[in-house]
């Protein structure tokens, strides 16, 4: 063995000891640490022949690379839609490198039920039926993937043939609508050899980015009977907007197709008496897309993806060895996802939801709506800014009141002063900044801050 990894296995609990005393600094400090830093670019130094051992190698990354590192899991980080990271996920997520399950095989422990149970208490928590079953992946692009390919195998099943056997070429045309399809479904789409030319736009409500589900029946009219993929949103990453999912869902009474909802961070929505009517007909999607490092707060990468049909599923990601043994009545999930390999991904969120039940999460979600809503006012109020949309949800959007095309200006400076970070968009054509509360540890005097290194900036 290698006298450095030698000395090492021999010193675990004192370097275990001493990471954890360094994660504290950090954790404490992040609350001064600058939210944001833009990035200097380093060119790699070659790999060490002789290595320096966990000490060693913990000083080097201290000194060289942590000092370059986000406050993402900080409570002003308003940038994408980024949760932090909840002391209990922490642990979780701890543990989950220590113990090394690779959860994808029911052969060698109990891994796999413990992630059975993660996807029971997520479904009781949204509110979602028996009937939808889930496995995790690692955000929501794949989640999107996910859903998608099991929908291109319901069309397959719909025009006869299985696309998992005999590939896209015996599909035929593929028709997929949405109003404002996330960026994912494109490149979900792509992956999945049907082209991101199969997303067909349609048209949203007035001021909206809710689909006009009017004119997606006209859509699915002009078909004849063909069948198709329905992608709706549940939370725009624009505007946090919802389409109507019951409305879509009935449309299926006179139309053949799959529905497939994004609800990445919009699902969190039924933790709000006041919000979980937007997400009534969610039950009835044929596959759904949700992701858990957003508003649930535990670390990168966590999603999970929901289908009501897991045959299909195990038709398109079934894993033929014969030492996995054959996927059977309930599959174990080297035969549900893309990954023959990963970590037990669900063990953060089975700590956040143990420790903190319903109430904590719910708690979590009700606060930064409120949040979003006291910075929407706090802009509305500003002179130099207007709102681009109502705050639905927990994502403010926003731009210039005079000329819009400085807001990366405006992105820059705030970026810059360490006070925040907020990313750019383009909203019905207008470029914008958005800032998307998730955190658990946002306060009042977090949106004050934000506020004011929004107007220094302007």
């Amino acid at each position: 063995m290698d006298s450095r990894l030698g000395d090492d296995l021999a010193q675990i609990p004192e370097l275990i000891d001493a990471t954890s005393a360094y994660a504290v600094r950090i954790l404490d400090g992040l609350a001064e640490r600058p939210v944001a830093r833009p990035p200097a670019r380093r060119e790699p130094l070659p790999l060490p022949a002789p290595g320096a051992g966990t000490r060693g190698a913990l000083a080097a990354f201290a000194e060289r690379w942590e000092p370059g590192f986000s406050a993402g899991a900080g409570s002003r980080y308003l940038g994408f839609v980024t949760g932090g990271c909840t002391p209990a996920a922490l642990a979780g997520d701890w543990l989950t490198g220590v113990l090394d399950q690779n959860p994808t095989s029911g052969l060698d422990s109990t891994a796999p039920d413990l992630e059975r149970e993660t996807i029971a208490w997520l479904r009781e928590l949204l509110g979602l039926p028996a009937a939808l079953q889930g496995a995790f992946v690692s955000g929501a692009t794949m989640s999107n993937f996910a859903g998608l390919a099991i929908a291109r195998e319901w069309l397959g099943e719909q025009r006869g043939v299985s696309i998992a056997e005999h590939g896209t070429a015996a599909l035929g045309p593929v028709h997929v609508l949405s109003g404002r399809a996330h960026s994912s479904v494109g490149k979900a789409l792509s992956m999945l050899g049907l082209g991101r030319a199969a997303l067909r736009p349609v048209d949203v409500l007035p001021t909206r980015e809710a689909v006009d589900v009017s004119r997606l029946a006209s859509a699915l009219e002009a078909l004849d009977g063909e069948p198709a993929i329905v992608v709706a949103n549940a939370g725009t990453v624009n505007t946090g907007d919802f389409d109507d999912l019951r409305a879509i869902a009935a449309l299926r009474d006179r139309h053949p197709f799959w529905l497939h909802v994004d609800a990445a961070f919009g699902a969190f929505a039924a933790l709000s008496p006041g919000h979980a009517h937007l997400l009534d007909g969610l039950a009835e999607a044929d596959s759904i897309c949700v992701d858990l490092h957003k508003w649930l707060n535990v670390p990168y990468d966590s999603a999970i993806q929901l289908t009501r049909r897991r045959d299909l599923q195990t038709r398109v990601f079934q894993n033929s060895a014969a030492y996995l043994g054959s996927p059977g009545d309930d599959p174990d999930f080297v035969h549900l996802t893309p990954e023959n390999s990963r970590r037990l991904r669900a063990l953060a969120a089975w700590f956040t939801l143990a420790a903190y039940g319903r109430e904590g999460h719910a708690e979590i979600v009700r606060r930064d709506l409120a949040l979003a809503s006291r910075l929407g006012e706090r802009i509305a109020a500003m002179p130099a800014y207007r709102l681009l949309a109502p705050v639905r949800l927990n994502v403010v959007c926003f731009t210039l009141a005079g000329d819009p095309t400085g807001i990366g200006r405006v992105a820059q400076a705030v970026t810059d002063s360490g006070e925040a970070f907020l990313t750019t968009t383009v909203y019905d054509g207008v470029p914008a900044l958005r800032a998307a509360f998730s955190s658990w540890r946002t306060t009042e005097d977090d949106v004050d801050r934000v506020a004011k290194a929004l107007s220094r900036a302007c």
